[in-house]
């Protein structure tokens, strides 16, 4: 039996991988949540093999919490499941400390392979990830700019191009507006934007938007 806990600040999300997990043998969905907050407390309570999270959440962010689960639970199995197809995001995840990385537009079939095998100790990356790894080894640059990034200030360039406000931004990430514009501020800085539609025009070609 492996025994789960779905991190993830979407309801739909949440609700209908609890209906997928609850036809299949063998896996047991044993709490959900919301924000890093709430999942650290759900694993002080123990009963857990397997983390399976979104890296966007308000907060704390995903790699922030792998890296504290790293910390406090060092054999526990996690595995990314991201809206986001780049290699520098499941980079990050790997880095952080996560045994997997799989994408929210797999199958099904997918999704449950993956668990498995980080849940028996193994690694999972997803397919089309580790494709343009595979190009990136081979020497074709395809690094976007953006890996530059901390995290946060990654979180900040995508909901800017989201056409969020810097009030909005702060309320969902629930740091003070003055810490969204250091972020954005930076963030500006690294890349090069002078201006917001420069970072919107980015975002959108580099699938951030």
């Amino acid at each position: 039996m492996i025994r789960l806990l779905i991190v993830d600040d979407h309801t739909l999300m949440r609700e209908g991988l609890k209906q997928l997990f609850a036809l299949v043998e063998g896996i047991y969905v044993v709490a959900d949540a919301t924000n890093g907050a709430q999942a650290l407390e759900c694993l002080r309570k123990g009963g857990i093999d397997l983390v399976l999270l979104d890296l966007s959440m308000p907060g704390m962010s995903g790699e922030a919490l792998i890296k504290r689960i790293r910390i406090h639970y060092p054999q526990l199995r996690i595995l990314v499941l991201s809206m986001h197809n780049e290699p520098q995001v499941a980079k990050r995840a790997i880095k952080a400390g996560a045994n997997g990385f799989a994408c929210k537009d797999s199958s099904s079939d997918a999704l449950l392979e993956a668990i498995r095998k980080v849940a028996a100790g193994g690694r999972y990356l997803e397919p089309v990830i580790a494709e343009k790894m595979a190009f990136e080894a081979a020497g074709v640059d395809i690094t976007p700019h953006h890996e530059i990034l901390s995290d946060r200030e990654l979180q900040v360039l995508r909901l800017l191009a989201k056409g969020k406000s810097i009030n909005a931004i702060a309320d969902e990430l629930h740091i003070s507006n003055k810490t969204v514009s250091t972020h954005k501020a930076r963030m500006m800085d690294k890349m090069g934007f002078t201006n917001n539609t420069d970072l919107v025009r980015y975002a959108i070609t580099n699938g951030l938007a």
